[in-house]
């Protein structure tokens, strides 16, 4: 179990794909962004009023039902979340046991008890602009924002949550890796993973 934690657009996801492919069917990838509370019950207004940068936005009871499921090499049903609608997909996402599982998110071990899940800690860190440039990228053309809003958003809430509840993380990352991370890098960690999991190099 490898967590990924880092600020949003510091490029978590992109570090779960870069180590997926380099492990292949061994692994798989978790990302914590599907395990948001589904807001169906709110008025559309209010739920893009919502704060998702304060890890109370997740539904950790179900998170953590998971995780012990994916610790345990049990097959299970995913969540999927649509951020257009701030709602849960309907169907989930099927999950079948890998050796490796690999979970990115915000906050994976935002809280203690979570921690013992993960065999390794993996913080990615990311310059504020760069951050800003791939969250306006990924808002404005995938989730149909503003990129007004998406600024005003990454003044008001993202930053300052980034600073109280993401940061921090870094202090009990097992590794921290820089804002360019080169494949040599990506590489050295690739063989810690398969030597934690026991897979041939």
């Amino acid at each position: 179990m490898v967590a990924i934690a880092g600020g949003s657009g510091a490029g978590k996801s992109w570090l779960a794909r870069q180590l997926k492919t380099r492990l292949g069917t061994a692994a798989g990838v978790v990302a914590l962004d599907d395990f948001y509370r589904d807001l169906r019950d709110l008025p559309r207004r209010a739920r893009a009023a919502r704060n998702f940068d304060v890890p109370e936005a997740i539904d950790w009871p179900l998170f953590e039902a998971q995780l012990a499921a994916l610790a345990a090499g049990e097959p299970t049903q995913l969540p999927r979340y649509d951020f257009v609608t701030h709602t849960r997909r309907p169907r989930g996402r099927s999950w079948r046991p890998r050796r490796v599982v690999l979970i990115e998110g915000l906050w994976p071990w935002w809280r203690p008890e979570l921690r013992r899940y993960y065999t390794l800690k993996i913080y990615k860190v990311g310059s504020d602009t760069l951050r800003l440039a791939r969250r306006l990228d990924r808002d404005t053309r995938r989730r149909g924002r503003h990129p007004d809003s998406v600024r005003t958003q990454w003044r008001r809430q993202v930053q300052p949550m980034h600073a109280r509840f993401v940061h921090p993380q870094a202090q009990s990352a097992d590794v921290t890796l820089p804002p360019e991370t080169p494949a040599w890098q990506i590489d050295r960690l690739v063989r810690r993973i398969r030597e934690l999991a026991g897979l041939e190099p």
